[in-house]
């Protein structure tokens, strides 16, 4: 199983950081308000944090959410965002322990349902990383990583129709879409149906960032991998796909 297919919930991590570095002329607003300058205080920890991961440096990202759920220890996504740290660095227990706490302290935060589905998923427990993606999906029906991450599960289980079915219905929303159709091209390729695989995996390379212009390394990832597929597909020991057009 390939765990770097499952996508995780950084979204609002990211989100965040943006924020913070788009907001620091008002570092001294906030520093008339004792309460506002803790809570952008927070926000650069979290922020840092997200960039330190980034970086590669997963020992001072955890290091600063550690340092974050000191100060509240009651906030259900730092642990949720400790924990996608430490699943990224390779230690899974530590990260299972933190999405198990956040869902502790909060039972509907969706993000954390859809990280610890890909723990299981990555452990090879499927079913339960599918109840995992359906309480995701029940909690907030519009989140589209959890559709989509629900569709690679059901394609690892072999069950290529129903993540055909998922994927479509991830399209709906209208996002990631070079996530979702790279994912669909896959389930047609592996389901035997090379023209739909071809058809897909090109409109995937349409919508991806070009690896020259992105640090998103995901979607990166995916691009190289859409490539190999495609390439594999397009090769002398495919002749019936040759004739194709898209």
């Amino acid at each position: 199983m390939n765990i770097h297919s499952f996508l995780a919930d950084d979204d609002q991590q990211r989100k965040q950081y943006k924020c913070v570095l788009n907001n620091t002329s008002k570092v001294q607003d906030h520093k008339k308000n004792d309460r506002s300058a803790s809570t952008l205080g927070n926000n650069y920890l979290r922020s840092f944090a997200l960039k330190s991961a980034q970086e590669g440096d997963y020992a001072e990202a955890i290091a600063l959410l550690s340092q974050l759920i000191y100060r509240r220890p009651h906030n259900a996504v730092d642990y949720n965002n400790r924990g996608l740290i430490y699943f990224q660095s390779g230690e899974r227990q530590k990260a299972l322990y933190d999405y198990n706490t956040a869902l502790k302290l909060n039972p509907y935060l969706a993000s954390a349902y859809n990280n610890r589905a890909n723990y299981y998923a990555a452990c090879g427990e499927l079913a339960t990383a599918l109840a995992d993606y359906d309480q995701a999906i029940d909690l907030n029906p519009g989140y589209v990583r959890a559709w989509i991450n629900r569709g690679i599960t059901w394609r690892e289980l072999g069950r290529y129709e129903e993540a055909i079915e998922n994927f479509e219905l991830a399209q709906l929303f209208g996002q990631l879409e070079g996530h979702i159709w790279a994912e669909r091209g896959r389930t047609y390729h592996l389901w035997g149906d090379w023209n739909c695989a071809i058809a897909d995996y090109r409109r995937a390379l349409t919508q991806l960032p070009a690896l020259e212009t992105t640090r998103d390394f995901t979607g990166s990832h995916l691009r190289l991998q859409i490539e190999n597929w495609l390439n594999d597909l397009l090769s002398p020991e495919h002749p019936t796909t040759s004739y194709l057009v898209d």
